[in-house]
Order: structure tokens, then sequence, then C-alpha cells
């Protein structure tokens, strides 16, 4: 799976906002890639409230993480900046794809991804994340709420599907695009094309 790790124009620094505004649209992309890849592993996720659940409690261990990334670059007022405009932005996605595919009000799914971001973030802020590091703790509160939201027979399993695979999966994709997104790595140059003479 491609993220979007680096901006068209370069050359200007970027808001926290604006960097927000692009890692929520790569939260959204591993949220629904972290979803794929639980359902093909044979775990029963149906349309409707449970796919959504799923979603929500995958883009809130996103912006948990993002937040966390963003600690180490930004001082106090640009995090909280960005945070609040990537939780609103990626609660506002969510919100959109439910009001499409379940009808009902976008304010009342936003109003409830915030209220559930809010009170998870009590929950993570209890555990510890650093790059490169295994992050036990961290990941497994993702698995363990994931419990709630599978069916009852995959209760027993989602916990290590979630460590083993699609949490460390989402960690790589996130911080390769916070990386680019916050330009902490040299742009590679363009390819290119050469003549077969």
């Amino acid at each position: 799976m491609r993220v979007k790790s680096n901006w068209f124009r370069s050359g200007r620094e970027k808001t926290p906002g604006e960097i927000a505004g692009a890692v929520a649209f790569n939260v959204w992309r591993i949220a629904d890639n972290a979803l794929k890849n639980t359902r093909k592993a044979d775990f029963e996720i149906a349309i409707g409230p449970q796919y959504f659940a799923f979603l929500a409690e995958f883009m809130i261990f996103m912006v948990q993480l993002a937040d966390r990334i963003a600690y180490r670059h930004y001082g106090e007022e640009e995090r909280v900046a960005f945070t609040t405009e990537l939780a609103n932005r990626v609660g506002d996605n969510l919100a959109e794809n439910q009001r499409d595919l379940q009808g009902g009000e976008f304010a009342v799914y936003k109003t409830g991804f915030i209220a559930r971001l809010n009170l998870r973030a009590d929950d993570y802020a209890n555990f510890t994340y650093e790059k490169g590091a295994d992050n036990f703790s961290f990941i497994r509160q993702i698995g363990q709420l994931m419990q709630e939201v599978v069916d009852e027979r995959d209760r027993t399993w989602v916990i290590d599907q979630i460590m083993a695979s699609v949490a460390p999966e989402a960690i790589e994709l996130l911080e390769k695009a916070m990386s680019g997104l916050l330009e902490l790595e040299p742009k590679r140059p363009a390819r290119s094309s050469t003549s077969g003479e």
C-alpha cells in the first residue's frame, strides 16, 4: 500500500493544519487497509455499524500514534494544533462515509467519534510509543479494543491478528508518511527517463 508522503510543491514550510490534512488522508487509507486485511484473515466484520466501529477504533489508534510522532517534532502549541486538526479531519471523513452508507446525521456521527477519541485518549495516555521499539502495551491496547468490535467467535484471535500483523504495518506506513510530510528526510530526485540507444 502506498501513502502520501511528499508534497507536490516544496520550498515552503507547511503549517501543522496542512500537515494534519495530509495525515488524515493517510489515516483513512491505512485504517481501510487494516480492515481489508483483517477481513482477508477470515475475521467477520459486517458492513454497517460493526464496519464503522472497526474503522473508528483503528483511526483513533492512528490519531494517537500521529500525536506521538508529532511530539518528537513540534512544540506543545503546534502539536495541539496538529492533533486537533487531525482529529477533526478524521472525524469528518468517518462521519461522511457513515452518513453516505448508513444514512443518519453527519453531526451525530462526528460527535460520537470525537467523544470516543477523547475517551480513548485517556486510555492510550497510559502507554508509551517510541519509533523502533516493540511498543507492546501501546499495540496491545488496540488489539484489546478490537475484541469489543468483532464477533464473539473472533474475540480470542483478534488480539494476535492486530498485534502481529495489522498494527505493525500501520505503524510503519504512518511513520513513513509523516516523515515525508514533515520533510524530515531529503526528497528523492524525480526519476529521469533514459533512451535505449
